[in-house]
């Protein structure tokens, strides 16, 4: 699940758990319905991280979400799986629309935002003065000083390699108002290696060690193993 943050920062990270906590109960009615139960009789399970970086290494928070695809009943004291129902793109649609509903009543009852006369924006939060322009620009890929302030990144791209990221199916990934939900990647129980791959995608770190060497400076570098394209 990835969604759009400006009302969120790392000055302000107490609003992270009633935006988690919204999306993982939406989520998690929704798989209930799609196994045919209702959200009393069943149960599912879930694993989140917070992303603070983005594919630029920038600050970006948002959140990858590992969910089963399924739920729990308890019947005789012995937890039965049943799987749910692939979702359609009319669903997704729907899910992420009530999603962004709800994250917005969240972030207006914690202050987040001021909503008047059917308009929403952000309301006035005590913030460090001085790290609020460069934590906007690094949100929306822009330069944040100097002449070319306002101006987008040039943003490199490695070449694209085997089992580095997972590619989702685009018939699962839907897009509405700055917000995503990307739902086209999945392990079956027996595919161990594409779940350790995908594991290893979503706990990355912002630049891995091996990826750093040491100029004559002693200053650290990101190396380059191949050709930028």
């Amino acid at each position: 699940m990835d969604n759009s943050t400006a009302a969120i920062s790392p000055a302000h990270p107490h609003l992270i758990s009633p935006v988690l906590q919204v999306i993982s109960r939406a989520i998690s009615t929704f798989l209930i319905k799609q196994a045919g139960f209702k959200r009393p009789d069943a149960q599912t399970g879930a694993i989140t991280l917070i992303q603070r970086f983005g594919s630029a290494g920038n600050l970006n928070i948002h959140l990858h979400c590992l969910v089963l695809d399924g739920v729990y009943r308890i019947q005789n004291g012995v937890a039965e799986f049943h799987s749910a129902r692939s979702p359609t793109t009319e669903q997704l649609q729907s899910l992420l629309s009530q999603i962004i509903k709800r994250i917005m009543k969240a972030l207006t009852r914690n202050g987040a935002l001021i909503e008047e006369e059917g308009m929403s924006y952000l309301a006035e939060m005590e913030t460090d003065a001085a790290l609020a322009p460069l934590q906007s620009a690094a949100c929306t890929y822009r330069i944040a000083l100097g002449r070319r302030a306002g101006q987008k990144v040039l943003t490199l791209k490695t070449a694209p390699t085997q089992n580095v990221q997972p590619q989702p199916d685009k018939k699962y990934c839907v897009n509405a108002h700055g917000f995503s939900l990307h739902t086209g990647v999945r392990c079956a129980m027996n595919q161990r290696k594409e779940l350790e791959h995908l594991c290893r995608y979503i706990t990355r770190p912002a630049i891995a060690n091996e990826r750093l060497t040491l100029n004559d400076a002693g200053q650290s570098l990101p190396s380059r193993r191949r050709g930028w394209c």
